[in-house]
């Protein structure tokens, strides 16, 4: 597989067809990026049912670090496939399950015993994180933060902050959970970062005086750099005031890693980059290349808290999750993927602060490793989200052969997700593609000359 080839439009003939056949099975309410189907995934490319080869710089909503069919887990699962599907955990133990765990258990920070088991998905694990700092602590509350998405099942999506499309009129939520302010450098008030954290730290006395005390709070839980939020990157010193937070008073710092794991972000775990030991960890997306699986990682006697029968399900953990994510770690660390995103976050960064000064509509470009976003806006001054600007670039994206999507509160932020294993041919080739769209978008808005 080479590079970009578009043999048809958008969507060609025989995506027309299974589009057709889509809108008659499947109910309007899943979301799809792009108009056409897929075929075959090699590394950083896709090919669709009509012939096209598309560049991914979606990766699955940050699924496939390792990137598309990654050798060694194809190898392991074929495998896998002639031994044994699923016996379920919870009937018949099997031994990828351990040797999962025992990898996490060692991967993750800090040099505490832990223990680690399995799920579907990162909601699930979210959920169970959850209920298993309920547990341990004996309190009911958990805060999350403003932007902040955990998810779509009840438990994670109380605790998400985008109402439309996740929650409008699918109330009433989960009680006992709260939402907090998460610092945004660029749309801030304050004059600089630190006094926006220091005010945001502070924060934290009134809103155990107005609103729960701390000692009905279990956890707080936080994405160390925000996905769906637009790619939201902290400081060290508002990550590390969360967690002297929790200290002080008894409560579990949960670090969700689903979209930041797993060497998006130039270290195994996005929490590693604030020097933190987290209480609980959830990960999922890219653990496995693409395969259902999720897990919950904690301090050993916090993960013990639940008894027998409490956690758990009946998927979890599946044998082909499990060897899979055993090949990604084998992937990741033999293949040099954490120092590969620092790379590409390098390059994103060198092109499109360039593109930045010829474009005033690029408010904002930002990445941690290869965690990558540029935000829009209508004009410089305001900031106003211009949400329409994005679907247009996207659009002109994906018909010249480029997999991208969008994020933010406000859909104005276009998120990089590439697969780590991105050649350097093909990402400057992705990158010159959105660059175009970008600049055709904005003369055509007569946004710029």
């Amino acid at each position: 597989m080479g590079s970009i080839q578009m043999k048809t439009e958008l969507p060609g003939p025989k995506a027309r067809e299974l589009l057709s056949r889509k809108e008659q099975a499947v109910p309007k309410g899943p979301f799809n990026t792009i108009q056409t189907f897929a075929v075959k995934g090699e590394g950083a490319l896709i090919i669709d049912i009509d012939g096209n080869t598309f560049i991914d710089f979606a990766g699955a909503i940050g699924t496939l670090n390792a990137g598309h069919c990654p050798p060694r887990v194809v190898k392991a699962l074929h495998r896998q496939i002639d031994s044994y599907l699923h016996p379920s955990f919870h009937v018949m133990m099997y031994a990828p399950y351990i040797a999962l765990a025992e990898a996490l258990n060692h991967i993750t920070p800090g040099t505490h015993q832990k223990k680690t088991f399995f799920l579907n998905s990162g909601a699930e694990a979210v959920e169970n994180a959850v209920k298993i700092a309920r547990k341990y602590t004996g309190r009911k509350g958990i805060i999350s933060f403003e932007r902040g998405f955990h998810g779509r099942t009840y438990m994670a999506m109380s605790l998400t902050s985008k109402v439309k499309p996740y929650k409008y009129e699918f109330g009433p939520f989960v009680p006992d959970t709260y939402k907090y302010p998460y610092p945004y450098y660029y749309r801030t008030d304050f004059s600089n970062s630190e006094q926006l954290d220091i005010a945001l730290l502070k924060g934290f006395k009134t809103f155990f005086q107005s609103e729960v005390p701390p000692e009905e709070i279990a956890a707080i839980i936080l994405e160390p750099v925000q996905g769906e939020g637009g790619f939201v990157i902290p400081s060290t010193r508002f990550v590390q005031g969360i967690k002297e937070i929790c200290e002080e008073n008894g409560i579990l710092f949960i670090a969700d890693e689903i979209q930041t794991g797993f060497g998006r972000t130039g270290k195994m775990f996005a929490i590693e980059h604030f020097n933190i030991v987290p209480d609980v960890m959830t990960m999922s997306k890219s653990i496995a290349a693409g395969l259902p699986i999720s897990a919950v990682t904690g301090r050993a006697e916090i993960m013990d808290s639940a008894n027998v029968g409490e956690i758990g399900g009946t998927y979890g953990g599946s044998p082909l999750g499990c060897v899979a994510a055993l090949e990604v770690l084998k992937t990741i660390e033999e293949d040099g993927l954490l120092k590969r995103a620092n790379v590409i976050g390098k390059v994103f960064q060198e092109r499109f602060k360039i593109l930045k000064n010829r474009v005033p509509q690029i408010g904002d470009v930002r990445s941690l490793g290869a965690m990558c976003a540029i935000e829009f806006v209508k004009d410089p001054i305001s900031k106003e989200p211009h949400k329409e600007l994005v679907n247009e670039i996207l659009n002109t994206a994906h018909k010249n052969g480029l997999v991208i999507m969008s994020a933010g509160l406000y859909g104005n932020v276009i998120r990089l997700l590439t697969p780590l294993v991105i050649t350097d041919k093909q990402l400057n080739e992705g990158i010159s593609v959105l660059e175009k769209a970008i600049i055709e978008c904005c003369q055509k808005e007569e946004l710029i000359p």
